[in-house]
């Protein structure tokens, strides 16, 4: 039997991850040791691979099959746009990405004016306004703090996570717009689906029936 392979998102994501796979009796002992050096965990009972990621490598991974199963948020699935099949919301990290800004600028958002647009998230946002509000804006992608852009004047808007707002407040910024919810999904490879549909559709549905029992 060969392994199936999981992808984590480093850091909350895979802890939270881990704990929900250990209601439906996935464990692996190895990862609870934070000193370890290891890149690849192993539970070799199970027959299971799991290995921590950067965030946004987590989609290349899994469509390109070194995962079977990634764990990941729904915004760096939105933003990277690989192919994979997202199989379960698993109701946790939730979140909005939002258009956000100084309460004047409310006003660009209906314009014809062209305006920028600052983000990590640069496709979510092109897509966003391009797609859906129709409105043509430059947008500047960043990788730091991105209040700080409409503050210092680089941009008229951001687009970016909005978890509790108080970062925003605090810097004179609010939400503006709502771009869509956020929270982990797991996704699957699509060769994988097809290949070890048993095992991995066994996996998904104990995981949907203790999501379901929570709500």
């Amino acid at each position: 039997m060969r392994y199936i392979t999981f992808a984590l998102a480093k850091g909350r994501l895979a802890k939270k991850a881990m704990a929900l796979l250990e209601e439906i009796g996935i464990t692996c002992e190895e990862m609870k040791d934070e000193k370890t050096r290891k890149l690849i965990f192993v539970n070799e009972e199970l027959k299971l691979k799991f290995f921590l990621s950067k965030a946004s490598d987590v989609p290349t991974y899994v469509e390109y099959g070194a995962a079977d199963i990634g764990v990941v948020g729904k915004d760096t699935i939105l933003e990277e746009g690989r192919n994979l099949y997202e199989v379960l919301d698993l109701k946790f990290g939730a979140c909005k990405m939002c258009v956000c800004g100084p309460k004047e600028a409310k006003k660009y958002l209906n314009s014809n004016e062209i305006i920028r647009v600052a983000s990590k998230y640069p496709h979510i946002a092109k897509e966003y306004f391009n797609n859906q509000k129709l409105q043509t804006v430059e947008i500047v992608k960043l990788n730091g703090s991105v209040e700080l852009a409409p503050i210092v004047g680089l941009s008229e808007v951001i687009v970016d996570i909005v978890e509790t707002g108080t970062t925003l407040k605090e810097n004179g910024l609010e939400v503006l717009e709502e771009v869509c919810p956020l929270s982990a999904r797991m996704v699957v490879n699509q060769v994988s689906q097809k290949m070890e549909q048993e095992r991995i559709s066994k996996i998904i549905v104990a995981l949907k029936k203790i999501l379901d029992e929570k709500e």
